[in-house]
């Protein structure tokens, strides 16, 4: 047993480095190929409270942006939240990088930075042809802003005349305006969503809708520049399944700044930058994401929406659609139980752990390590190599990643195995398996 999982681990390791050189070699061939190099460095500048921010660090057009969202001469009375001066929420292809230096961005890997991720962001911005406010954002001094949330609270409110009186609105995720507009209104400036949420029926285009997309992943990314290019889309890596057709227009579409997520995730909700690994990590809902950016871009905030009724187990979930509260705390419950099931699966296979399942890890890890070069190696391979070579290539990682799902249920059955007491250790007693 223990040479058959030697010559797995020596496999992994082989493959492992051959995709990691091919992966850096063809990488500067991708970054020289744009034309843009990510080893450009502008000297970093620390923002702390107190400390005075030099901007001549950021490039002309990336000061003219931020000093655009100043217009307004009286002070906001959210300020002390924003604890520095306000960050332009949008990333541009022509120097997001340097930005990122700047906003300490290029130190945290996706969802809340860009390390690692440079070429995933470059590509998707190479496709939108636009990244600022729109003109008529631009030419109001002071903005009255409104963030819309989605929650049952708005229905029979009457509020769609009052909401759609603010300078800009902003509306999350897949909340309806067709059909509600007495209760949310009619009007959308900005609405934030993930490839998983956003709008694919044409009945919900509006041409004066500008889209923020939230990066989590570099598949978000991957997406974005397949979908504008007309390609065909994957559903693979995704929670739920993506939009499959864009009915918004290129000019129509932003990416969200990082840093706005990790501000609201580090400075207001206080999140740890890591997690336990037993502890699966935390992230800011879109609507306090939504919030943050309104606080960068508005010089008044108002919130609509954001209120649920826990009390009442028969009110709405949404102002939309026919989901109670009851079905919510439902999930809830079931989503608990299921977290408990796998904390009491991982300690279980903690108190079996013996060599050969430490030699299992070790290889399946490795294994793993390999699938993600597998992918990395397919995206940038994408646009230079034949299309022969690229179906080798993803053939190959196929392969990996069926051998990696197999010692990811083998070692758990052999964990529970181990657990056993020895008079009932043996294949013949497979029923008593637990698998989780």
């Amino acid at each position: 047993m223990k040479r058959i999982l030697l010559v797995f681990i020596l496999a992994a390791a082989v493959m492992y480095g051959i995709l990691h050189g091919n992966l850096w070699r063809n990488n500067f061939y991708w970054i020289s190929f744009y034309g843009q190099s990510s080893s450009v460095r502008a000297s970093p500048s620390y923002v702390t409270s107190g400390v005075t921010i030099s901007y001549n660090q950021l490039p002309p057009t990336a000061v003219e942006r931020r000093n655009a969202l100043d217009t307004c001469l009286l002070k906001p009375a959210f300020e002390s939240l924003l604890g520095v001066d306000k960050i332009y929420p949008f990333l541009c292809a022509n120097d997001f990088i340097r930005v990122a230096e700047f906003q300490g961005s290029n130190k945290f890997e996706l969802p809340y930075g860009i390390k690692r991720a440079e070429q995933f962001f470059r590509l998707a911005l190479s496709r939108l042809q636009n990244c600022g406010l729109s003109s008529e954002e631009d030419s109001i001094p002071c903005r009255r802003c409104i963030v819309v949330g989605n929650g049952g609270v708005l229905r029979n409110k009457t509020l769609g005349e009052k909401i759609d009186s603010y300078d800009i609105i902003i509306r999350m995720n897949n909340g309806p305006v067709i059909g509600y507009e007495e209760d949310v209104g009619r009007r959308t400036t900005f609405r934030l969503s993930y490839p998983e949420s956003i709008f694919s029926d044409p009945i919900h285009y509006d041409p004066n809708t500008t889209i923020v997309l939230i990066v989590f992943k570099p598949r978000d990314l991957k997406w974005l520049w397949e979908i504008l290019g007309g390609q065909k889309i994957s559903a693979k890596g995704f929670w739920k399944k993506p939009a499959l057709n864009m009915i918004y227009k290129s000019s129509q579409i932003r990416i969200l700044d990082p840093s706005i997520t990790r501000k609201a995730a580090y400075e207001w909700l206080h999140f740890p930058t890591r997690f336990p690994k037993k502890e699966k990590p935390k992230h800011p809902t879109t609507g306090l994401i939504a919030i943050t950016l309104a606080f960068h871009i508005c010089h008044e905030v108002h919130l609509a929406g954001f209120k649920y009724d826990f009390t009442d187990r028969n009110s709405s979930l949404h102002y939309y659609g026919n989901e109670t509260m009851s079905q919510m705390m439902q999930f809830l419950s079931v989503a608990q139980q299921r977290r408990e099931r796998k904390k009491k699966c991982y300690l279980h296979f903690n108190s079996s752990v013996n060599e050969t399942n430490i030699h299992l890890i070790t290889a399946c890890n490795l294994w793993i390590g390999l699938k993600t070069r597998c992918f990395l190696f397919i995206v940038f391979n994408i646009t230079h190599r034949s299309l022969r070579h690229q179906w080798q290539v993803i053939s190959f990682c196929k392969t990996t990643s069926h051998i990696c799902n197999f010692f990811t249920i083998f070692l758990c059955i052999l964990s529970d195995l181990n657990a056993l007491p020895p008079q009932t250790k043996g294949w013949s007693h497979s029923s008593s398996l637990r698998v989780n």
